[in-house]
């Protein structure tokens, strides 16, 4: 009955799929793996998105004209949100990989290696950000 659905039907469901459901919604037909792909590419550059609106909020802090209490909160708030969107967008891409979605050879390797960074408790995105060189001394 599922694949019997029109594409603006699909669109609509597909899009409030969570992502750790999405990729099994894939299997029902060719129009749900098209849409799946679609919105599989929409959600990682949404969490790329994010990670760089996230960072951009930290921009002040590294002026250092902050309180050191509330440096050490925002500090960890931010890192624990910027950890959070990268799990979630890795989950994303290896799902993307694994199932064929990524035909070109560029987002393959960069998917690849994000991967296998984060595999060896690497920072796949390069997002080790110090806030300020002076707030790395002992």
């Amino acid at each position: 009955m599922l694949d019997r659905l029109p594409v603006e039907i699909v669109e609509r469901i597909v899009a409030k799929i969570p992502d750790t459901d999405l990729i099994a919604a894939s299997k029902v037909d060719s129009v749900w793996w098209q849409e799946v792909r679609q919105e599989v590419y929409k959600r990682w550059k949404n969490y790329a998105t994010t990670i760089g609106h996230v960072q951009a909020l930290g921009k002040p802090f590294e002026k250092g004209n902050i309180d050191w209490i509330s440096f050490e909160d925002v500090n960890d708030f931010y890192k624990r949100w910027i950890d959070r969107l990268t799990e979630d967008q890795l989950y994303i891409i290896e799902k993307m990989l694994r199932n064929g979605m990524v035909v070109d050879p560029q987002e393959r390797e960069t998917i690849e290696h994000a991967l296998s960074k984060q595999r060896w408790g690497g920072d796949p995105w390069g997002l080790n950000w110090e806030w300020n060189k002076w707030t790395q001394q002992e």
